[in-house]
């Protein structure tokens, strides 16, 4: 349904409402009476709408660049499988092959124009593209990933070409969040892409084979499938008349791909079937990539029905398991990224590489369950560490240093639970006491030997992240602050005590020597109210410790 016939019929429901609601069996107004309402209508109204934008671009104006013989055979194949009733079944599928409407502006215009139709959050958007690539660097010197759109010019890629990231930032746009980006292209400088002179040589002379892939923005509810990994070829080949990867894929929604079998084939699903069958039949050298970014399950069906509860899946697609072998009850069943679909009830799970296993555990598994591997890590990775600390506690001024407390010793304890309450925070609790003797420097007078208590009890959120074994941690901190103080002279008996809360900052880190024991060092600065000889003040108070912790 288009959205003026959605929007026709809604307003003729409504209409429909409106009148009903005025007539009652006494004649009054504002009674109610019962409404039928279609409800194959009404489903239909506010089902998920599906687009597609498929663009092939086959010939560059710029003549460096060799014709590409099926990229828009490629666009055709790919448009009629999510077309077609008994596969794709989408709303509407665009096609786009002619030069005039494939250049830099073009291929922008018409990502764009998606935006005046998938206007719902569970609209389903496919935009899926088979050209050249090629590399350049920016004015700044970054090297970046360029799409050759009909008018590029290879002496002037950076101008011309239409970078990835800026498709990328064209595409987040759209207001689904259900959208999956296919691009069968690559940057290599072989296969179905050039490099500039300079540029090849440079690269030429790297010993690793290749280069770093250059970082890009991308949003979290996006999926972004590549024909081929990071510095290797997209091919196209005369026997299957196609870019390689795109002929699996398209064969793949036929429902050969369909691997949990509930009867409908999945954006994973797709490129999984995908991936391993170009893997394959280029004898390894072409390995697609992709891009899985959106959080939890997979909700992007691109061809058939959900008929029923399928088998249950584990899969995969974070940079941190790439290359991991995924074993089932001892059987190897993938490498990812990918996934598997298993048999219902306890299995036993191992992620293992180069002979080392990462994770072996066991989990429950129910017809219809979709199990993320790397949040079974996380689960199965010991995330609380309690610490035994010591350090130094003390007023920031010499000032409060010399009449209120010197520095300090202190030990304690800190308790800290990572990924709680999100991901990338973590939350840390501390207790930190301190008891002796102490003497004040008063000007003018002896110093004055004092006995004191203090008990500091803090809470922080910080943020943290890795590198390695080590972690880094900064964020606010609230810690509430008692203070004592006795005097015992010859002329002056007395006691004292603070009790304040205190907010501030803390910054620390964490060195895992092993998986279960690590050593942390943290400083604080605080903020704190204190109250001498009936006036109060604000005083900087700060700490830190070192410490050695066990995490389970």
């Amino acid at each position: 349904m288009s959205p003026r016939a959605h929007k026709v019929a809604l307003a003729g429901l409504l209409s429909g409402l409106s009148l009903c609601a005025c007539r009652t069996s006494g004649g009054e107004k504002g009674g109610l009476v019962r409404v039928e309402v279609d409800e194959r209508r009404l489903a239909s109204a506010y089902a998920p709408r599906r687009f597609a934008l498929v663009i092939g671009i086959s010939s560059v104006r710029d003549g460096t660049w060799r014709p590409l013989r099926f990229a828009a055979k490629d666009a055709g194949d790919v448009a009629r499988a999510l077309a077609d009733p008994s596969r794709g079944a989408f709303t509407e599928v665009s096609q786009v092959t002619a030069p005039e409407a494939t250049s830099r502006a073009g291929v922008l215009a018409a990502v764009a124009a998606l935006r005046e139709k998938a206007t719902r959050a569970d609209d389903v958007v496919v935009v899926y593209l088979s050209a050249h690539g090629t590399l350049a660097r920016s004015e700044r010197g970054e090297l970046r990933r360029f799409l050759v759109t009909h008018d590029a010019e290879l002496r002037r890629i950076e101008k011309t070409a239409l970078p990835i990231d800026e498709l990328k930032a064209e595409f987040d746009r759209l207001p689904s969040r259900r959208r999956l980006l296919v691009l069968a292209t690559c940057h290599s400088g072989s296969g179905k892409s050039l490099l500039p002179r300079e540029l090849e040589e440079e690269l030429s002379g790297i010993k690793s084979g290749f280069w770093s892939r250059p970082l890009e923005e991308s949003s979290r509810a996006a999926m972004v499938f590549s024909a081929c990994d990071w510095g290797e070829t997209a091919r196209e080949d005369e026997k299957l008349e196609n870019d390689i990867y795109t002929h699996f894929l398209v064969d793949g929604l036929g429902g050969g791909a369909d691997r949990n079998g509930d009867g409908a084939v999945t954006a994973t699903e797709a490129h999984d079937f995908a991936r391993r069958r170009t893997f394959a039949f280029t004898e390894g050298r072409q390995r697609p990539s992709a891009e899985i970014l959106e959080v939890g399950a997979d909700p992007l069906v691109l061809s058939g029905e959900v008929e029923r509860l399928g088998r249950p899946e584990l899969y995969s697609y974070s940079p941190r398991l790439d290359g991991f072998s995924l074993k089932v009850d001892g059987e190897e069943r993938a490498e990812l990224p990918g996934g598997a679909s298993v048999r219902e009830g306890k299995r036993r799970i191992e992620l293992t590489k180069g002979g080392s296993t990462l994770l072996s555990t066991y989990v429950e598994v129910a017809a219809g369950e979709r199990v993320e591997l790397e949040e079974l890590l996380t689960r199965a990775t010991p995330w609380r560490s309690l610490s035994l600390v010591g350090g130094v506690m003390g007023f920031v001024d010499s000032k409060s240093r010399a009449e209120l407390l010197p520095e300090a010793p202190s030990g304690g304890v800190a308790l800290r639970l990572d990924g709680f309450p999100s991901a990338r925070l973590s939350l840390q609790l501390d207790l930190a006491l301190s008891a002796g003797r102490q003497s004040l420097r008063l000007s003018a007078l002896e110093p004055l030997p004092f006995g004191y208590r203090m008990v500091q009890l803090g809470a922080s959120v910080p943020y943290s992240w890795r590198l390695g074994r080590l972690s880094f941690l900064a964020g606010p901190r609230v810690a509430g602050l008692w203070l004592s103080r006795s005097f015992e002279l010859e002329a002056y008996h007395a006691g004292q005590s603070y009790l304040t809360v205190s907010p501030g900052l803390m910054a620390g880190a964490a060195y895992g020597l092993s998986e279960r024991w690590e050593l942390s060092a943290q400083m604080q600065l605080m903020l704190t109210y204190v109250v001498v000889d009936g006036a109060g003040q604000g005083l900087g108070f700060a700490g830190g410790w070192a410490g050695a912790g066990y995490r389970f």
